[in-house]
């Protein structure tokens, strides 16, 4: 049987038990890591997407929208493995990213009606949603226009239409860092000594799966994600009509240094949005989860709980 079979097994016992609110069979998913857990495939139409399911099947699942460049092995286990404990977490390739098939759009709205095809194709009906940096945008997007969909969002390193970024400029920088043994380090991290200690961790638990690893993304994909951050920035909402449209329960969470989507976009988030709440860590970056991981989904898993 492959995993598509087994997926389609799957789907039924899994929508069944969401829709009930009662435990739906044991898995071995329960036990699965990032590391561990089988790279799954859902028919979503025009794509195949790919995605890891871990944690129990019952309640509501968290979806996890990842970071421009990024693909499913671009995620902490740490952060990861820590959340899906006690409720569904899945991670995914949105169209064009890693295994997914299909051709990543150039547009925040259109990324936002792939992840939406990937969600319903699952049979899921409402999720929660942690978004990170343009994975951040998406999920905006998709509160926005299908609001039905979403309990609870989460938004990590992210901004709001219209808001601030230094994409290109931060990037030319760190591919120019000759001594940083990864780019991520500098781009996702500060220079004090406790930062990069902590991305170096950080680069290390991202390389512990060494079977059946995603496919970094190509250059296709890494210049329709650029262009789609930058235009999400660079269309003006002074009204700030998508923020004001979600009134969905919101953590907004940012590094105090994150020179990719600065701090005031956070603000902007949290003094705008009818229902968020607003966490700033110290000395931190654009990849804040990754530094303070405990501490970040201590707060997370408080705040779906609620």
């Amino acid at each position: 049987m492959n995993n598509k079979d087994v997926l389609s097994t799957d789907r039924k016992e899994w929508q069944m038990s969401a829709d009930s609110g009662e435990a739906g069979p044991r898995s071995r998913s329960e036990s699965w890591t990032l590391q561990t857990a089988p790279t799954l495939y859902v028919d979503g139409g025009r794509i195949q997407f790919a995605f890891r399911r871990l944690g129990p099947k019952n309640g509501i699942p968290l979806v996890l929208l990842q970071h421009f460049s990024g693909n499913i092995d671009s995620w902490d286990p740490a952060v990861v493995n820590a959340l899906a404990r006690d409720r569904p977490v899945i991670v995914f390739d949105n169209a064009g990213v890693g295994r997914s098939t299909g051709q990543t759009p150039d547009s925040v709205e259109a990324m936002a009606r792939d992840a939406i095809i990937f969600i319903t194709s699952l049979g899921l009906h409402q999720v929660d949603m942690l978004g990170f940096s343009l994975g951040g945008c998406v999920a905006q997007q998709i509160a926005c226009v299908l609001g039905d969909l979403v309990r609870k969002l989460i938004l990590v390193g992210t901004a709001p239409q219209g808001g601030q970024q230094h994409l290109m400029a931060v990037l030319q920088a760190a591919f120019a860092d000759t001594g940083a043994p990864d780019p991520r380090l500098p781009l996702f991290f500060t220079s004090s000594v406790y930062s990069k200690s902590a991305g170096l961790a950080f680069l290390r638990r991202t390389r512990e799966r060494t079977e059946d690893r995603d496919m970094e993304c190509n250059s296709a994909t890494n210049g329709s994600q650029a262009k789609a951050l930058i235009s999400w920035c660079a269309v003006a909402d002074p009204e700030h009509t998508v923020l004001r449209s979600i009134h969905h329960p919101t953590l907004v969470v940012a590094g105090s240094a994150d020179t990719m989507l600065p701090v005031e976009n956070a603000y902007t988030m949290y003094k705008t949005m009818p229902n968020a709440q607003l966490i700033l860590y110290p000395d931190s970056g654009h990849g804040v989860i990754f530094q303070y991981p405990e501490a970040f989904v201590g707060y997370a898993r408080q705040f779906l709980n609620a």
